[in-house]
Order: structure tokens, then sequence, then C-alpha cells
């Protein structure tokens, strides 16, 4: 594990860079602090190569494509979900990705919710012992 950066000297414009990034999902490395590459991804790691953008039609690394968390949560299976995050930072990490944006634990409360797919359950016990998991 890394031991965290000071900022005490970083300059007001710096502390204000850290919350920009260098292109849509990786940020800018400031003074002691790191750049981090983040990716999402309801199936899995969808890491792009070359050009990035929000859509997806750039190419894309090879990756696992897994059930979305509302499949997975129809299994009520702890064990496979938990399979499936240690398989997920396996690949992270083997595609050079500090942050995977996920899971996604909110609750479902309308069905018309465009993005209800990539969060487990609108049980909040079962979605809690998922995201857990």
């Amino acid at each position: 594990m890394t031991s965290k950066p000071d900022l005490t000297d970083l300059a007001p414009e710096q502390r204000a860079a850290l919350g920009s990034g260098a292109d849509f999902w990786t940020t800018k490395a400031i003074g002691p602090v790191a750049s981090v590459t983040m990716t999402d991804g309801p199936h899995g790691v969808r890491r792009q190569a070359g050009a990035t953008d929000h859509l997806g039609p750039a190419e894309s690394l090879p990756a696992t494509c897994f059930p979305p968390a509302v499949g997975l949560a129809q299994s009520w299976d702890t064990e496979l979900v938990r399979r499936v995050g240690e398989a997920l930072g396996r690949e992270a990490r083997a595609l050079g990705v500090d942050v995977l944006l996920g899971p996604g634990v909110n609750i479902k409360r309308d069905p018309r919710g465009g993005r209800n797919f990539e969060y487990y359950s609108e049980d909040p016990l079962l979605t809690g012992w998922l995201g857990a998991a």
C-alpha cells in the first residue's frame, strides 16, 4: 500500500486541478498525486484503447462480459457475486485500471430508471449483501 501524498505544498491552482482530467477516463498527475485511470462498464471492465469516449464506439481492449448486476441479483448468490468481483479486479489490474466504478448499489425506485440494469435489486437487504460481497 502506498502512503498518502502530502498535499499541503500544493498551490491553490494545483489543488483545484485535482478535480480535472487528462482525458475522459484519466486524472491529471499533480505534484505528488499520481494519475489515476478509471473505467466503468455494467458488464465488465471497459477499457478503451487510443481515443476514449463515454459512449463506447472507440475500440476497447478485450475483457470478459459478465451478467449485469440485475442478473446476478436474481441468483441471490453472494459467493457468485464475490467471485465476479474478484475476476473484475484481476481484469482491471491487467488492463491498467486503477479504479473500477462499481458495483452499483442504488435502490431501484422507479421501473422507468434507464440504468436499473446496473443495480442489484429493489430490495435493500439483498442489495446490501451483494454489494458487500
